[in-house]
């Protein structure tokens, strides 16, 4: 159940047997219920301490209890830091609650991600839409870190996720796949993420390498 694979090519992800949860995307030259909620799902809440900006409208993303999208320890003392996880975090929710809510157009991905990778995040979600999948399961998001940029306005975010209780589902057949037999449940996601004028942490680029994490 691989997220939107960053790699090479979207022609990887139109294989219905593989689950699609890894990372389509590219780089930027700079650095269901409501597709509305935030963090319901979530293990660690957000720091109140790295709220947005007065005036930032953020789309309110919420998942259905078919699909639970959980992230550990996704937590830092640093201000900066925890506001990057946190709009980090909602990026992936975004993702995957426009799967599941048939909309590759979603407005709450256009938020979290750069117009650079926008259209390609958009393919990523057709990989599903268009087939009839949606997703279901439980997919656990760990071992977050952040790295800051010298400037203050970038920064790199990489995580895990364990696709091993991941699933797709047909949404006409209610047939349910799961991850080819053999294929190694864990994905390690690099992103870098910018910071745009009203503050949000955006998705700028993301790459998924498949076996590179642990647990």
């Amino acid at each position: 159940m691989a997220r939107r694979a960053l790699t090479t090519t979207v022609a990887a992800f139109t294989t219905a047997a593989a689950l699609l949860l890894t990372a389509c995307g590219g780089g930027d030259d700079s650095a269901a219920d409501d597709i509305k909620g935030s963090g319901s799902n979530s293990r660690s809440p957000a720091a109140s301490k790295s709220s947005p900006a007065p005036g930032v409208e953020r789309p309110v993303i919420k998942l259905p209890s078919s699909f639970r999208l959980t992230f550990e320890n996704w937590t830092s003392s640093d201000p900066v830091e925890q506001a990057v996880l946190d709009d980090g975090k909602e990026e992936l929710r975004a993702g995957y609650a426009a799967v599941i809510a048939n909309d590759p157009d979603s407005e709450a991905v256009a938020f979290y991600d750069t117009e650079g990778v926008r259209g390609q995040t958009r393919e990523w979600i057709k990989s599903y839409t268009d087939k009839g999948f949606t997703v279901i399961g439980e997919l656990p998001a760990f071992d977050a870190k952040v790295v800051m940029a010298g400037n203050g306005k970038g920064a790199a975010l990489t995580y895990c996720t364990d696709e091993t209780d991941a699933k797709t589902r047909n949404r006409k057949t209610n047939q349910v796949e799961g991850n080819p037999a053999g294929t190694n449940p864990y994905v390690r996601y690099s992103l870098s993420l910018v910071k745009n004028e009203q503050g949000v942490w955006q998705n700028s680029s993301v790459r998924g390498e498949r076996g590179k994490c642990s647990r």
